[in-house]
C-alpha cells in the first residue's frame, strides 16, 4: 500500500512539473515568436532582450560642415565584445574597431596596423551601435513606443548629448528586425540616420 501511495505521489509531482514547464515554455515562445498579431509590448521585449546580433548598416552622419556616409558591419557578441568593420568609404575600408572589456583595439587589415587603448572607458557615446540605443531605452523613464500598421517605433532621449538627443528605432513587426534608426539633436534636426540592410538577432 505504501509503495502504491509513493508511486502515485511521484507521478503527480512529475505531472505538475511537466505542466509548469509547458506553461513557462509557452509564455517564453510567445515573447519571441513575432508576427502580425504580436502585441506592442512583446515586440519591445524582443528588442530589449537581444543577447547578440550581426548586422550591416548604411550610416549617414550630418554635421554643420558636411555629410558623411559609411557602410559598416557590426557584430555584437556580448556587452564586453563588439566588433565593427567599415566597408565604405574605400579609403578606410577594412578598419576594425574592436571592444574587448575596457580595451578598444583599432585594426586596419590593409595596413596590418594595430593599436590598443588600455583601460578605455567605453562610455564612448557610440550612438552608431544598436546596443547603445537599447541601453538608452532601458535607462530612460521617458522611453515610449507606438505602432502604425507593420512598423513599431521605439523612442528615447539621451539627455547627456544635445547633438544626439532624440533617438527613434523602427522595427518590422513581422520579423522583429530593426529597419532604421534616426538620431536628432535638441532642435530635432537629424544628425545620424542608420538604415539596416541585413540583421541577424539572437535572444536568450
Amino acid at each position: 500500500m505504501k509503495k502504491g501511495k509513493i508511486a502515485i505521489i511521484i507521478i503527480l509531482i512529475i505531472i505538475i512539473l511537466t505542466c509548469f514547464f509547458l506553461i513557462f515554455n509557452n509564455k517564453k515562445s510567445k515573447i519571441y515568436k513575432l508576427g502580425n498579431n504580436s502585441s506592442n509590448q512583446e515586440i519591445v521585449d524582443y528588442i530589449l532582450n537581444i543577447s547578440s546580433y550581426e548586422l550591416t548598416a548604411q550610416i549617414e552622419i550630418n554635421s554643420n560642415k558636411n555629410k558623411t556616409k559609411y557602410v559598416v558591419n557590426q557584430k555584437y557578441i556580448n556587452q564586453d565584445h563588439l566588433i565593427q568593420e567599415i566597408q565604405e568609404p574605400s579609403n578606410i575600408q577594412g578598419l576594425k574597431i574592436i571592444k574587448e572589456g575596457n580595451n578598444i583595439k583599432l585594426e586596419n587589415t590593409q595596413l596590418s596596423l594595430s593599436r590598443i587603448y588600455e583601460n578605455y572607458e567605453y562610455i564612448a557615446e557610440n550612438d552608431l551601435d544598436l546596443e547603445c540605443f537599447i541601453n538608452d531605452y532601458k535607462n530612460n523613464n521617458e522611453s515610449n513606443y507606438e505602432r502604425s500598421d507593420n512598423i513599431l517605433k521605439m523612442s528615447t532621449i539621451n539627455a547627456e548629448n544635445k547633438y544626439r538627443k532624440y533617438k527613434t528605432l523602427y522595427i518590422d513587426v513581422n520579423t522583429g528586425n530593426p529597419t532604421k534608426l534616426e538620431i536628432k539633436d535638441y532642435n530635432k534636426n537629424t544628425t545620424v540616420y542608420i538604415l539596416y540592410t541585413e540583421v541577424k538577432i539572437k535572444n536568450n
